[in-house]
């Protein structure tokens, strides 16, 4: 057991944030930490992290326990360049190399039979066996694979301190993953990554020996990494089995059970206590009745079960209807600077079509995004009648000094403020939020503003730059399902997966400057580009084929003589390779295996020797496997 709470209480400035909570994360286990804005997900992970201390209840760390945390801003400043700050990491397996070929030097100037020279060679046993046990050798394999598999590949000599606070973030990530923490705290790891970086992480912590404890608003990442679902609702935790997809089954099932037992029971209630009122004056039933009203006081009252909050609530509707080609680009060029983003790019939407943009980080998703808005350039033309809304990405086009009340009714002057209050309501802003400026809200907040912004429009097609960023899961569902509802055309750039799979029939990939139009749905597309890709692999892997011997008169195919000879002399060679390369095979087993008899690791000299002739030994397989592979 790594980490545990019982009965943990903890509020602040005399209010309760946290009650009763009770869990076990152990070793190995993968949880999902989900839950509202500020329902007490950030506390509940400082109190872990003991930066909190609980009023009350007990939280148990494991002696010694090795955290690592990254929190949503999780970068740091270091004028080390990308590669070094790595390093620092392995600074012991690095000290232990050096000090090892330090001992070597030295029992190399030693006699055999001195003191000295056995001290040595215990010393170089001790370091051989900590520098195995730790995998020291690989530590520079395992900085380049995660670094590479993160985006990192192309900026190794760059300076961290001259990076965005989301390079940052995600350089952090590089850092936990390379320690290997116990347990490692994630809050919204899925930031700032790619389709491409995001695949890779769910691989990389799939196999992550430690134990993970995520908090993420990704439901794709949650179905594929976490077993168990810690909810925080109404100051408490629950517990459920299972991945995002599960926990949405379990839930409604709990739910419906409690609000059925506690309806039978309020009904049993209501019986018993209508039986009381009716008979407790009369003489012949009074005993029975005050019976009753006993069991009525002594009954264990079921608590009525906490309904999940509302949702917000959208509706995408337009007036008129487009023609049914609505967007046509044609021969597109795409710059950043001097970068070229795309080049002589098509790609045509028809109305009705719902189409995700999708591509690494960089290659322009929110430029075209941009220019098409923009509706400038030549290369883009659209058809009649059509209107469109946009939904910014970073909410560029609220007016951060206006009020949440004024920001909406400033755009439709003839609505009564009825009309404009119920609307951002249905979007999730309370009374409370009518008269704060817009720079007052959180990024929750703030989002759901523009989205009542965005649906009040009325476009009949729907441009959205990732909509689902600073949305917590039931907004996010909301949304979906909103979007699903419409009955127009919607084209949109988002990094939620799941939120993907659910809305788009129609996929642009932008990648080396080029954009590819996929028709079909988010499963049929990674389906298609994953038999790509094992058929690339596949292809790599194949031998050159081998022209059967009688073949060559029945396909037209005539060989000289010199030709048939140096064929015999080819088969000749790789007998003969084969046969090298068995024997050498069979030497290096058997010195592995001589390297664990004690005198033999009590000998330097002879250790020496042995460990030389097994790099001769690789290095010549290597030569060898070479050359068969230009002969087969």
């Amino acid at each position: 057991m790594l980490i545990s709470a019982d009965n943990l209480n903890f509020g602040f400035n005399g209010g309760s944030l946290l009650e009763n909570i009770c869990f076990s994360l152990n070793e190995g286990g993968r949880v999902g930490l989900i839950g509202g804005n500020g329902e007490g997900k950030t506390t509940l992970i400082r109190l872990i992290l003991g930066e909190l201390e609980p009023e009350s209840g007990v939280l148990f760390r494991k002696n010694g326990i090795r955290i690592g945390y990254l929190a949503q801003s999780g970068g740091y400043d270091s004028s080390n360049t990308v590669y070094e700050e790595m390093k620092e990491i392995f600074r012991e397996d690095i000290s232990a190399i050096n000090s090892l070929r330090e001992v070597e030097e030295r029992i190399s100037l030693c006699h055999e039979d001195s003191a000295e020279y056995r001290a040595l060679s215990q010393k170089y046993e001790a370091l051989n066996n900590r520098i195995a046990a730790r995998d020291s050798y690989n530590f520079e394999v395992k900085i380049r694979t995660v670094l590479n598999g993160m985006g990192f590949e192309s900026v190794y000599g760059q300076p961290i301190c001259t990076m965005s606070g989301g390079e940052k973030t995600r350089l952090k990530l590089c850092r936990l993953l390379l320690e290997e923490p116990e347990l490692l705290i994630l809050d919204e790891p899925t930031n700032h990554l790619d389709m491409k970086t995001l695949f890779w992480l769910e691989d990389y912590l799939s196999a992550f020996k430690g134990a993970i404890l995520t908090v993420s608003h990704d439901r794709y990442f949650l179905d594929k990494l976490v077993s168990q679902i810690y909810e925080l609702e109404n100051k408490r935790l629950s517990i459920f089995k299972g991945n995002y997809t599960k926990y949405k089954v379990l839930k409604a099932e709990k739910v419906s059970h409690l609000l059925k037992e506690y309806e039978k029971q309020q009904e049993e209630r209501a019986h018993m206590q209508e039986y009381v009122d009716r008979n407790l004056v009369r003489a012949s039933t009074t005993k029975m009745a005050q019976s009753r009203r006993l069991a009525l006081e002594k009954m264990e009252l079921i608590e009525k079960p906490c309904l999940p909050p509302t949702p917000p609530r959208f509706v995408f509707s337009y007036a008129e209807k487009p023609y049914e080609r609505v967007l046509e680009i044609e021969n597109l060029r795409l710059t950043a600077g001097e970068k070229v983003l795309l080049e002589k790019a098509n790609f045509s939407l028809t109305r009705g079509e719902k189409c995700a943009i999708i591509g690494d980080n960089g290659t322009g998703k929110s430029t075209l995004i941009k220019e098409i808005v923009r509706g400038k350039n030549p290369a883009v033309r659209f058809g009649r009648f059509v209107k469109i809304a946009y939904y910014e990405q970073e909410h560029g086009n609220l007016n951060l000094n206006e009020t949440v009340l004024s920001e909406l009714w400033g755009r439709h002057i003839s609505w009564d403020q009825t009309k404009v209050r119920s609307i951002l309501a249905q979007a999730g802003l309370v009374a409370e939020d009518m008269d704060k400026q817009v720079r007052m809200l959180s990024g929750g907040e703030r989002a759901k503003l523009a989205l009542a912004v965005f649906e009040c429009e009325g476009g009949n097609v729907l441009i959205l730059d990732e909509p689902t960023n600073h949305l917590d899961l039931a907004a996010r569902e909301s949304l979906e399902s909103a979007l699903k509802e419409f009955d127009g055309t919607l084209l949109f750039v988002s990094h939620d997966r799941y939120f993907i799979r659910a809305l788009a029939g129609k996929i642009l990939e932008l990648e080396d400057g080029n954009a590819t139009s996929f028709t079909g749905d988010y499963d049929e597309y990674t389906a298609y580009k994953n038999s790509l890709k094992a058929a690339k692999t596949e292809a790599q892997r194949a031998p050159a084929p081998i022209v059967p011997k009688n073949t060559e008169q029945k396909d037209g195919y005539y060989r000289s003589k010199e030709e048939r000879a140096a064929d015999a002399k080819r088969r000749t060679r790789i007998k003969k390779i084969e046969e090298e390369i068995s024997a050498l095979e069979t030497e290096d087993e058997e010195l592995n295996a001589s390297l664990s008899d004690p005198e033999v690791t009590g000998n330097f000299a002879l250790l020496t020797e042995k460990c030389n002739r097994l790099e001769e030994i690789k290095t010549k397989l290597d030569e060898l496997y070479a050359e068969y592979e230009t002969l087969i």
